[in-house]
C-alpha cells in the first residue's frame, strides 16, 4: 500500500490525520496508524474516535476491517469502548518521549518579582467587557468587503475616528486621508526610514529609547542628539546641524526625563522645518496622561505639512494590540504607502474596526479618565514614599506619563541598578536611554514606572525599591 494522507472529517467536527502505510492487511495499516497517532501525541488522552461506519466510509474500508482494528487497540490498552460514550483514547497510553534534540537550551530567566521598569502599562486594567462589547457591535455593523485582503491604509472607519479623537482631544489637525494605521511607533519608523521615505542623518533627544536607536541603525540612520535641559530639547542647535533633514522629538512629556518642550521651542523647531525644507517627528507617546499641568496640544497643530504625527495603543491601553497611527503631511502619503505594500501585513482587520468602534461609542475618553487617575494615585504614593524615605534624593518627570525619574548621587547609579537585581527588582538607570554621542553631562538616575505592578504588589515594591537606594 503506498503512503498517502487521508483527512477524516468527524461526525463530531473533529479532523483525525492518519498515515496508512507499510505492509500487511489494511486492518494493520489502520491499527498501526493509529497506534503511532497516540504514541506522538496527535491523539491525546480522552480524544473521542469516529464511529465505525464513519470512518470505513471516509477510508474506504468495510467497516469490520475498521471494527477488528479497534477492538485489537482495545485489547492491547491504547483504545476503550464503553457503551455510550463511544470509542477513546485510553488515559494511560501516553505518548513516547521525543528524543532530546542535540545541544542544551538555556533556561529562561525568571521573571521579576517586583517590575518598576516604565513603558508597561497596567495590564489588568485592559478594558475587556467594554473592547468585547464594541469588538460585537464593529463585526455585526462591518461590510463584507471589510474580510477581503487588508487596504494598507487602515480601515476608514478607524481613520475617521482616529481624525474626529486626535483634533478633539489632541489638537492634531487632519482628515482622514492624511491618517496611516501601522503597528505601533516602531513599525511607522521602520516605514519611514527601512522604506526610504525619509533618510538620514536624523536628530533626535540627547536620552531616548535605545531600541529606537536601534531600529534606526538598522535602517543605516546616522542619528544626532540634541542637548536637553529642564525646558526640552534644545531645538535652536538644528540650525547648526549640517545634512540634517528631519528631527525626532517627544514635545508633549521628553522621554524619559519628562517636562514638555517650552513654547519658544517649540515654534523654533517648526521654523527650522519650515525654512529648510525640513520634518519634524512628533512622538507623542503618552500624551494622554497629564496630572498636575493644562494640556499640551500635538506641536503638529502648528504645522500639519512639517510634522508627522506619530501615536499608537500601546500606553493608553496595550501594546498587545499593535495599533498605531502616521498622521501624515501630504506629500508623504503615497511614499509610505508604497513602502507599506499592497496589502495590509501588519494590523488585523478586526483589532482596527473594534478600536473604531471603542472611539465613537466614547469607551476610549472612560477608560483613559479612569486610567488617568489610577495612574494619578500610582504616582502620588510612589512620591509620597520616596518623599518620607529618601528625602535627600530628587524627583522629576512626574506631571505627567507612566513614569518617573528619581535622580541619584554621581557614580552611585550602577551599583543601584545591580543591587536591585539582587533583590528580584527590575529596574533600569538613566545611563541605558543616553545616547551614544551626546556631549551633555551624563545624569545618574533611576528610570522608575509605576503602572506595570500589580495593586496587590505595589506597596511591597515601593518597601523594596526604596531598600536599594543609596543612604543620606
Amino acid at each position: 500500500m503506498s503512503d498517502s494522507w487521508v483527512n477524516v472529517a468527524q461526525r463530531l467536527g473533529a479532523d483525525l490525520h492518519l498515515e496508512l502505510a507499510g505492509r500487511g492487511s489494511r486492518r494493520a495499516a489502520l491499527a498501526r496508524a493509529l497506534r503511532e497517532a497516540v504514541r506522538d501525541g496527535r491523539l491525546t488522552a480522552g480524544t473521542r474516535l469516529p464511529p465505525y461506519r464513519s470512518l470505513a466510509a471516509d477510508l474506504g474500508l468495510a467497516r469490520n476491517t475498521v471494527a477488528d482494528a479497534y477492538a485489537e487497540l482495545v485489547a492491547e490498552g491504547w483504545l476503550v469502548a464503553r457503551q455510550g460514550s463511544g470509542t477513546r483514547v485510553a488515559s494511560r497510553a501516553e505518548p513516547a518521549r521525543r528524543p532530546r534534540a542535540p545541544g542544551r537550551v538555556p533556561p529562561r530567566p525568571s521573571p521579576p518579582v517586583h517590575d518598576l521598569r516604565q513603558g508597561r502599562p497596567d495590564a489588568a486594567s485592559f478594558p475587556r467587557s467594554a473592547w468585547l462589547a464594541a469588538a460585537r457591535r464593529a463585526l455585526n455593523a462591518a461590510p463584507n468587503e471589510a474580510f477581503g485582503p487588508g487596504d494598507p491604509q487602515g480601515r476608514p472607519e478607524l481613520r475617521r475616528a482616529l481624525a474626529e479623537y486626535l483634533a478633539r482631544a489632541r489638537g492634531v489637525r487632519t482628515t482622514p486621508e492624511r491618517i496611516v494605521v501601522c503597528a505601533g511607533f516602531a513599525h511607522a519608523l521602520r516605514l519611514l526610514f527601512g522604506g526610504r521615505v525619509l533618510r538620514g542623518p536624523l536628530a533626535v533627544e540627547s536620552y531616548g529609547l535605545a531600541f529606537h536607536r536601534a531600529v534606526l541603525a538598522a535602517a543605516s540612520v546616522r542619528t544626532v542628539p540634541l542637548t536637553l535641559d529642564e525646558h526640552g530639547a534644545r531645538t535652536t542647535e538644528l540650525d547648526g546641524l549640517k545634512g540634517v533633514r528631519a528631527a525626532l522629538l517627544t514635545p508633549a512629556h521628553q522621554f524619559p526625563t519628562g517636562g514638555p518642550l517650552h513654547p519658544e521651542r517649540r515654534v523654533a523647531a517648526v521654523a527650522w522645518a519650515r525654512s529648510g525644507g525640513g520634518l519634524i517627528l512628533e512622538d507623542d507617546y503618552d500624551g494622554e496622561f497629564r496630572y498636575d499641568r493644562e494640556p499640551v496640544g500635538a506641536l503638529q497643530g502648528l504645522d500639519p505639512e512639517r510634522v508627522v504625527y506619530l501615536g499608537s495603543t500601546s500606553k493608553s491601553i496595550s501594546p498587545a494590540l499593535r495599533l498605531g497611527w502616521m498622521v501624515l503631511p501630504e506629500h508623504l502619503l503615497a511614499p509610505v504607502l508604497a513602502a507599506k505594500g499592497e496589502r495590509e501585513a501588519w494590523t488585523g482587520v478586526t483589532d482596527q474596526l473594534t478600536l473604531a468602534d471603542f472611539i465613537d461609542s466614547g469607551h476610549y475618553d472612560r477608560h483613559l479618565r479612569r486610567m488617568r487617575q489610577r495612574y494619578r494615585d500610582r504616582r502620588d504614593r510612589l512620591v509620597a514614599t520616596l518623599a518620607a524615605r529618601a528625602p535627600h534624593l530628587t524627583t522629576t518627570g512626574i506631571a505627567a506619563g507612566l513614569h518617573a525619574v528619581l535622580h541619584l548621587p554621581p557614580g552611585t547609579e550602577h551599583a543601584v541598578v545591580k543591587a536591585a537585581a539582587r533583590q528580584s527588582i527590575a529596574l533600569e538607570g538613566l545611563a541605558g536611554y543616553r545616547h551614544p554621542a551626546a556631549v551633555m553631562p551624563a545624569r545618574d538616575g533611576l528610570v522608575i514606572g509605576y503602572a506595570t505592578p500589580p495593586d496587590h504588589g505595589y506597596g511591597a515594591a515601593l518597601d523594596a525599591l526604596c531598600r536599594v537606594l543609596p543612604p543620606a
